[in-house]
């Protein structure tokens, strides 16, 4: 049987005594941490935010007659995301006018709402609501998420299985770029640069580029000094351009991109002052491409000496200047020169 000795009875009630002061001092500090008693009270951190009404604040300035004293109300940053079909509705057309559009807008923006956005879905639909009787306004917006779009399936080396317009060819061993181009109705230019290819002979057989189903036709219209770019009949993108001054006016009608007529820098004559002009001339005014036309249908039939070309004056864009040519800023010419086709590309011009 054990037996206690007075040395651990001491020692027993000594742990006791330990553990009791050490239980209490827990549980000061765990009550202390709870309710922000010494240590652990911060002024700083506990001192409560002072409650404004920045609303009311800003009415009592105005009220009061204090302009040089403004409140700013805090605004929360806000990610709004963009409806197309509401944006496109217009309230200026009737319900039955615009109908359709909006069905076929509000198509697209579902389209795009999806994952992954299917983007030639979008680019068809708002297409086709083109077509439809919308105002001008709206006009303007689609077009230019059409340009956006033309970004991606167009002006890339992406071809999106979908697409009717654009697709891959498999370079045969005798090719040339000049072919495939004459053979999908678009100049080789264009393929080039779509393709990052460094010059006609860089192609190899065996090397898969991507191709454009053409050709491209344009739309200009005289009022409004837009010219509008089509791949078959799909919108693209829009240019301001400068037309004929009263005397001089640009005809109206259908041309056709002359065979042969797409020149770099070509020699020009004034006509009215008869000087000639070489390109490396300072005072050279048809810009960096000249891209002729010949009238086949309506007011233009059988006019020639007409031109689409650049200008080194960018004032002369969006006015009528000229002695009925078409200007455009020489980005814009540089481009069109390596869509059109001649023989295959239409220029149509309306009032």
């Amino acid at each position: 049987m054990a037996r206690y000795t007075a040395g651990n009875y001491n020692t027993n009630t000594r742990l006791r005594i330990i553990y009791s002061i050490v239980g209490l001092l827990v549980f000061y500090l765990l009550i202390a941490f709870i309710f922000n008693f010494p240590p652990f009270s911060n002024d700083e951190q506990n001192a409560k935010p002072e409650q404004t009404d920045h609303l009311q604040a800003a009415r009592e300035v105005v009220e009061l007659g204090h302009p040089e004293q403004p409140i700013v109300v805090p605004v929360k940053p806000q990610v709004v995301e963009v409806n197309l079909a509401e944006i496109i509705t217009d309230s200026n057309l009737d319900n039955d006018s615009n109908s359709q559009a909006a069905l076929l807008i509000s198509k697209a923006n579902d389209a795009l709402n999806d994952n992954p956005p299917q983007i030639i879905k979008a680019r068809d639909l708002l297409n086709e609501a083109l077509r439809e009787p919308i105002s001008d306004q709206q006009i303007k917006f689609v077009k230019a998420k059409l340009s956006q779009f033309a970004d991606e399936w167009l002006f890339s080396r992406q071809v999106f299985p979908e697409d009717i317009l654009c697709d891959y060819y498999k370079v045969k061993p005798g090719d040339l770029l000049s072919e495939i181009g004459n053979l999908y109705k678009v100049p080789w230019q264009i393929l080039l640069d779509i393709n990052n290819i460094k010059s006609e002979r860089s192609l190899q057989a065996g090397q898969k580029i991507k191709i454009i189903n053409g050709p491209f036709h344009v739309k200009i219209n005289r009022s409004t000094f837009i010219l509008d770019l089509y791949l078959q009949n799909t919108f693209v993108r829009s240019f301001r351009v400068g037309l004929g001054r009263p005397g001089y006016d640009t005809p109206t009608g259908l041309w056709l991109v002359a065979m042969g007529g797409k020149l770099i820098r070509p020699p020009w004559t004034d006509p009215d002052t008869g000087i000639r002009y070489e390109s490396e001339n300072p005072n050279y005014p048809l810009g960096d491409r000249w891209i002729s036309i010949e009238g086949v249908k309506g007011e233009c039939t059988g006019r020639t000496g007409f031109a689409l070309h650049g200008t080194k004056d960018p004032n002369e864009i969006g006015t009528a200047a000229s002695r009925g040519c078409v200007r455009l800023a020489n980005e814009n010419i540089v481009l069109l020169y390596k869509l059109l086709m001649p023989g295959f590309s239409q220029v149509q011009i309306v009032d």
